[in-house]
C-alpha cells in the first residue's frame, strides 16, 4: 500500500525533525549553569496484518489467516527525558556561587507561593539582604544576611556562618537540599527552574552532604552537561535518518507513477 509507506517515512521525518529540535536545544544551553540535557524518545505505532496471498489463504485452527504479516505503520515521539548526570564543577571564588557534588536540588520559592527546585547555585543578595537567584527567587528556608556583615562562609554541609564587624561570627541559617525517586519526572520551567509532577514524587528534603544529599561547595558552579561531540554526532545520525526517510517518499512517489503508468499504457 503506497499510502501506508508514505505515511510511515512522513512520520519517520516528523520524528527525527522533533529530535533536531532537542538536540538543538541541548547545543544552544552549552554554556547554561547547572543545565541538564534532553533525550528524545519514540514507540513504534501500532501494526496491521496484511495478506500476503489473499487467493486460498490458509487458516489455523481459531480462523486466522496464516498466510499474513506484520507491518508497521511509522513512528511516533512520546517524550523528552531529562538526564541527570553530574555535570563539571568550576571554581568561580564567588562566596555565593554553589555547586552540589551528588543528588539534590536547592529549593527556590517563587512570587506565587509555589516552589520550583534548581540546581543552579549562582545565588545574590537582594535589596533586603536574602539569599536569591539569579532570577530574584528566594532560596528556602530564607537566609538573610544584616548590614553587619564582612564574609559568608558556608560549610558541604550547608551550615551557613557570616562573619560579623568587629572580627564576630555567627550561624544565620543552614541550606537544605531536595530530592526526588524520579527526578526525569520533573518538569522544566525555564530559568533553570524545575516543578514536582506527580511521577516526579514529592520532594525528600534534607541536610547537605548527609543521607544520600550531595555536598554543596561555595566558590563553585556546575557547568552544563551537555558533551558537544555526542550532540554533534547525534544531531548527524538524526539528519542521516530524516533523509532517508525522505528518499523513502520519494521512491514511493517513483513507484506509484511507475504503477500508473503501466496501468495506462
Amino acid at each position: 500500500m503506497p499510502n501506508r509507506a508514505l505515511s510511515t517515512a512522513a512520520s519517520g521525518m516528523y520524528a527525527q525533525e522533533l529530535n533536531i529540535e532537542v538536540i538543538s536545544n541541548n547545543i544552544a544551553n552549552i554554556n547554561t549553569t547547572a543545565f541538564k540535557k534532553n533525550k528524545a524518545e519514540f514507540q513504534d505505532l501500532m501494526y496491521q496484518q496484511v495478506n500476503v496471498s489473499p487467493v486460498n489463504a490458509q487458516q489455523d485452527t481459531t480462523g486466522v489467516s496464516t498466510n499474513t504479516l506484520q507491518i508497521g505503520n511509522g513512528v511516533q515521539p512520546t517524550s523528552t527525558e531529562k538526564i541527570f548526570t553530574q555535570g563539571d564543577i568550576t571554581q568561580t571564588s564567588n562566596q555565593l556561587d554553589l555547586a552540589i557534588q551528588g543528588d539534590g536540588f536547592f529549593q527556590v520559592k517563587k512570587p506565587d507561593g509555589t516552589y520550583a527546585y534548581t540546581r543552579d547555585g549562582s545565588f545574590q543578595v537582594d535589596s533586603q539582604g536574602r539569599i536569591v537567584t539569579s532570577t530574584g527567587y528566594l532560596l528556602d528556608p530564607p537566609i538573610t544576611l544584616d548590614d553587619n556583615t564582612l564574609t559568608v562562609s558556608i560549610a558541604k554541609d550547608g551550615t551557613v556562618t557570616a562573619q560579623k564587624v568587629g572580627g564576630t561570627s555567627q550561624v544565620i541559617g543552614n541550606i537544605e537540599l531536595a530530592r526526588f525517586m524520579n527526578p526525569g519526572g520533573l518538569t522544566a520551567l525555564g530559568d533553570n527552574l524545575y516543578a514536582q509532577t506527580e511521577s516526579s514524587g514529592t520532594p525528600i528534603i534534607g541536610s547537605p552532604d548527609q543521607n544520600g544529599f550531595g555536598s554543596v561547595n561555595q566558590g563553585y558552579l556546575e557547568s552544563s552537561n551537555v558533551d558537544i561531540v555526542q550532540e554533534m554526532i547525534s544531531m548527524i545520525t538524526a539528519q542521516r535518518a530524516y533523509e532517508i526517510n525522505s528518499k523513502t517518499v520519494q521512491t514511493v512517489e517513483q513507484m506509484m507513477q511507475l504503477a500508473n503508468n503501466l496501468k495506462n499504457s
